[in-house]
């Protein structure tokens, strides 16, 4: 006998139907499923708490507090702009990084307020 599951068929099909009519968009289901994928790194996820402690950064400073290449922070950078947790813009011949608001609220969702302040 398994404990994960009922022995019997108990349905509450007026809640169960409540329920279901309240489902969020298999669309943004996967979205929100790759974006939580892209900060589920070691890397990716020290990167969004540097940029969520420095505000807006270029990856030679991210490089640096981290302790890790540059092509590999940039590599990483490209993966958390590709899912839209961080931005970028070029600024001569640096390009800057900084946290989106979503970045943030799953950051702050993965491993709580402390690691926006």
């Amino acid at each position: 006998m398994s404990t994960d599951r009922c022995d019997l068929l108990c349905l509450d099909l007026e809640r169960a139907e409540g329920l279901r009519s309240t489902l969020i968009d298999p669309v943004q289901l996967e979205n929100g499923a790759r974006q939580a994928k892209a900060l589920s790194d070691p890397t990716r996820l020290g990167l969004a708490t540097v940029l969520a402690a420095g505000g807006e950064l270029c990856v030679c400073d991210i490089s640096w507090v981290l302790g890790r290449a540059e092509n590999l922070v940039s590599h990483h950078l490209r993966v958390l702009r590709t899912e839209g947790l961080v931005v970028s813009r070029r600024d001569g011949k640096m390009v800057i990084y900084s946290l989106t608001d979503r970045g943030r609220s799953l950051l702050g969702a993965t491993l709580g307020e402390a690691a926006l302040a």
